[in-house]
């Protein structure tokens, strides 16, 4: 089944070429069926990329959902038009306001990573909004910096800060072996990372969450409430396969000190096109996360969440 999302999103086009099946909002109105609310809070200045990224995971499951994109209003996009935004994102307040409830909530990174958190321009309301989830949403993943932002409010982890970029596609164990979560992903499996920041696996021990994947390279990557009420995943499963490439060529005119991204390239050479070796994992850690904890566990009545 689809994700029905709103007419004229230009992930429509994306994804319907690469034979993704999406609903727009009025056909689905012809469908007498409940699908899950899912909101997503696209915090990543390439708004449209990030769209397409998460809503071609989201489709591949029997499971019809609703999206609904929310955006800081605290926070003017540079990179994305302003009618882009009027047309398909809701302000969080606007959220918070009308006492809307969701079966799953995403929120994405944003390329804050080296900021005190109190000094993004957009953290009283983002984590006004993350306290709202508790009593408003089923269950809840957190994707790199929204990651690091969520633990340090819900658990108060720190963000350790890297003395370089760790940039790459990186093999992860699988520590957890019982989490529904990692079903049929290999041991090891591959993410791409690109963060400056990462979670140690100590601080996320003595709060009490469950370290399902990561390596000594990367960290703990993917780590859970013990009842994966909260998901917090310090990777980009969501990346396409030249997203990496288009970063490193980004830094690099910047004239940031940037590495070749990590085990990317053939032969280390950025003038190949880099292999796509990671979407399985990602489809299928999107599929289980909203088979098993989001429709499995989310009540019909999403006013019974409380």
């Amino acid at each position: 089944m689809p994700v029905n999302v709103p007419d004229g999103l230009p992930a429509i086009n994306i994804l319907r070429d690469e034979n993704v099946f999406l609903m727009t909002e009025r056909r689905a109105t012809t469908q007498d069926i409940r699908p899950l609310e899912i909101a997503i809070v696209n915090l990543m200045p390439t708004k449209v990329a990030t769209e397409t990224q998460l809503l071609r995971l989201l489709s591949n499951t029997p499971l019809q959902l609703h999206a609904t994109l929310i955006s800081m209003a605290a926070h003017q996009s540079k990179n994305t038009k302003a009618s882009h935004m009027e047309s398909f994102y809701v302000d969080s307040p606007e959220i918070l306001k009308n006492d809307r409830r969701f079966d799953g909530l995403i929120v994405t990174g944003a390329p804050v990573e080296t900021l005190p958190f109190n000094d993004v321009d957009y953290w009283q309301e983002l984590t006004a909004l993350f306290d709202w989830s508790l009593s408003h949403v089923c269950r809840s993943l957190f994707i790199c910096w929204g990651a690091n932002a969520a633990l340090y409010h819900f658990y108060n982890i720190e963000k350790r800060l890297l003395n370089k970029k760790l940039f790459g596609i990186y093999p992860l164990e699988r520590y957890d072996k019982t989490s529904r979560l990692l079903l049929g992903l290999d041991d090891p499996f591959l993410m791409p990372q690109s963060r400056y920041a990462t979670v140690l696996p100590k601080d996320a021990q003595e709060a009490g969450l469950r370290i399902l994947a990561g390596s000594e390279a990367t960290g703990a990557v993917i780590t859970a409430s013990p009842d994966h009420q909260q998901v917090f995943v310090t990777g980009h499963l969501e990346y396409d396969q030249d997203t990496l490439d288009k970063e490193y060529r980004r830094d690099r005119a910047a004239g940031l000190d940037i590495a070749i991204p990590f085990s990317y390239y053939p032969g280390n050479d950025p003038d190949q096109r880099p292999p796509l070796r990671w979407q399985t994992y990602a489809h299928q850690f999107f599929a289980n996360w909203l088979n098993y904890y989001v429709y499995q566990e989310t009540p019909y009545d999403l006013d019974c969440i409380s």
